[in-house]
């Protein structure tokens, strides 16, 4: 799977460590300190994907994101150390893949690449059947199974889970679950999204060790797990 990156961040710090990790991975690393080289290396060195700051020099990061998005079709991973989540919604409207924190776990970063990079790719997100674990979903069928077992969801409960695993492994945000889930003409409020989701939890997630399927984003959305 590894393929080529692009570090987009203007702290020397921080790009040498993001190469170390990526280097170290098996992908090809090319480098960017600000929104100026950002652009001009997407553009000639077509990367797979890019690691985003959004606290750039030149200009804001947010603003970036659908430039690099309307000339490619890259992975963006923002990383970054304004984790406000009117700021990674923000991201995540905008088009980002997915939201990682500063100071950020290695593993865990690659972790997430590696799932955006399946998704791009036309991976586990473009599968009809989505399996983890013991746990399937037929998206076409809309049959949801644990260990072989038919489990029994709501009509709200499958659309929201359907919404989540066409997207497995990136956040999607309260508004679009709710829109993709309930559509325009309807207007639940976030409170009821947690409901279904809770419902949705005690039906479908596993026993520790192996834990929770659909992972909270706090104040922004919700992602079900791409991988363990």
């Amino acid at each position: 799977m590894p393929g080529k990156v692009l570090i987009v961040d203007d702290e020397v710090s921080i790009r040498r460590l993001l190469r170390n990790t990526l280097e170290r991975a098996g992908y090809a690393v090319i480098e960017a300190m600000d929104g100026r080289e950002a652009l001009t290396g997407a553009a000639l060195h077509q990367p797979d994907a890019i690691l985003l700051d959004l606290g750039l020099p030149d200009r804001d990061g947010l603003g970036l994101i659908p430039l690099l998005r309307r000339d490619g079709d890259a992975v963006i991973l923002v990383v970054s150390a304004r984790d406000a989540t009117e700021e990674k919604v923000a991201a995540l409207d905008l088009g980002a893949d997915d939201f990682v924190s500063k100071p950020f776990d290695s593993e865990e970063l690659l972790a997430r690449l590696r799932v955006a990079l399946r998704h791009r790719g036309g991976g586990d997100a473009a599968q009809k059947v989505i399996r983890r674990g013991d746990l399937s979903i037929d998206l076409d069928a809309r049959i949801v199974q644990r260990d072989g077992v038919d489990v029994h969801l709501t009509r709200k409960e499958q659309d929201v889970l359907g919404v989540l695993a066409r997207h497995i492994g990136r956040v999607v945000t309260h508004d679009r679950i709710i829109t993709a889930a309930w559509g325009r003409d309807e207007d639940p409020r976030v409170e009821y999204l947690r409901i279904v989701i809770r419902n949705l939890r005690q039906k479908i997630e596993f026993p520790a060790p192996v834990g929770s399927v659909i992972a909270n984003e706090l104040g922004v959305g919700y992602r079900l797990r791409g991988e363990g």
